[in-house]
């Protein structure tokens, strides 16, 4: 089982504005806070967004080596569609939206979403087959 996933990230205050919304909206919950961090957790695991003074860039580019994205699962297909109609306004953009929502193939009901710093996640319809 995952434990944590900790992204870094240039502005902390923008992404905890994006990825508070879509965590909470996912379930998870606040977990823990500091100057330069917040994390929410779901069970035993949880996520991390730290502005790090270490940070060698000010953009995640997904196509470099590292992480392309953080997938999660959404209770069905109108949850996922209720969250693409939000995620706009909480700063997310939608990508392949030509493809959308089978970007990911035509038995694959999925949002693919980018934040203002350029990190993905995808949200997968729980009546998605895997």
């Amino acid at each position: 089982m995952l434990h944590h996933v900790e992204l870094w990230v240039p502005d902390l205050g923008r992404a905890a504005e994006s990825w508070q919304w879509l965590l909470q909206a996912l379930g998870y919950t606040p977990y823990q806070e500091w100057s330069d961090g917040r994390s929410w957790r779901s069970g035993r695991t949880y996520v991390v967004l730290e502005q790090s003074p270490a940070l060698t860039a000010d953009r995640h580019d997904r196509c470099r080596p590292g992480l392309n994205h953080l997938a999660f699962h959404v209770d069905g297909r109108a949850r996922l569609d209720e969250l693409v109609r939000q995620a706009p306004a909480h700063g997310w953009t939608l990508l392949f939206p030509d493809r959308h929502p089978h970007a990911g193939g035509n038995e694959h009901y999925a949002a693919y979403l980018e934040d203002r710093d350029g990190f993905e996640v995808e949200l997968v319809a729980a009546d998605t087959p895997t």
